[in-house]
């Protein structure tokens, strides 16, 4: 099984499908995955194959690390588009995550100005009130969901928490007042057994419902890209992104597609 563990707390630049050239930051230990889902298709493997033994970077680690790459790649005329949370799990879940959206924005203003501060999220973590304020101060709130099947959700996303609940989420989505981006990966196949299609009707019907009430900025929908750890795994073909794209415009709703 091949799959992908990112530098810590700054890795890349690399080029996204979605974001341009986009500046990584991980809040996560550097030699493993900490995620609050446990997700079939996750690139980073599976949480318990990928357990580290190192912390995740402190608050300081994390903006001294980021002001001194902002500080090079300006001089070598090479700012990035956009600075991303994301890597070995879920970015909210640090304690300090508030704290440190708040050094990012202020050296994003000094250094980058024109970047954008984005945060690629499960959404697990959008109870917690700091977490939920900070995610309103950024530019691209990028926030998954999947599906609105409880089901689906527990047997491909896993999530780590019994008190998980997608009614809940999209309630919390909701409260965004559109300064969110909703992000869903569609596929086909079987996890080690497990069906994982979510392209059908009878659960794209219910996340177009689920996407009016919410009413989102935006919507992103792809697929997978690279090795997943679970086998039997299959990706969405571009025409059915784009049919299910299509489908979200006719809302009124912006969606762009990443095959």
């Amino acid at each position: 099984m091949s799959t992908v563990i990112y530098p810590s707390p700054i890795f890349g630049p690399v080029k996204s499908r979605r974001l341009g050239i986009s500046l990584g930051i991980n809040l996560m230990p550097a030699d493993g995955k900490v995620c609050t889902f446990d997700c079939v298709y996750c690139e980073c493997g599976f949480n318990a194959e990928r357990r580290p033994a190192l912390r995740r970077p402190a608050r300081c680690e994390v903006s001294d690390a980021l002001e001194q790459t902002l500080k090079a790649m300006g001089e070598a005329g090479e700012l990035p588009d956009v600075l991303t949370f994301a890597g070995n799990g879920e970015p909210t879940a640090h304690p300090l995550f508030a704290d440190i959206i708040a050094d990012t924005l202020r050296l994003r203003d000094k250094y980058c100005p024109k970047a954008k501060v984005s945060v690629l999220s499960n959404a697990t973590m959008l109870g917690r009130e700091d977490v939920f304020k900070a995610l309103l101060s950024v530019d691209n709130n990028i926030q998954k969901l999947d599906t609105v099947s409880a089901e689906y959700i527990n047997s491909i996303d896993r999530p780590q928490s019994s008190s998980y609940n997608v009614d809940e989420v999209v309630e919390q989505l909701k409260a965004f007042g559109g300064k969110v981006i909703i992000q869903t990966l569609f596929m086909r196949g079987e996890a080690d057994g497990v069906p994982a299609d979510n392209t059908g009707e009878e659960y794209v019907e219910p996340w177009l419902k689920a996407l009016r009430y919410i009413a989102p900025r935006e919507v992103m929908v792809y697929t997978i890209d690279r090795e997943t750890p679970a086998k039997g795994l299959l990706k969405a073909s571009p025409e059915e992104l784009d049919a299910i794209c299509a489908r979200v415009q006719a809302l009124g709703i912006k969606c762009s597609a990443s095959y």
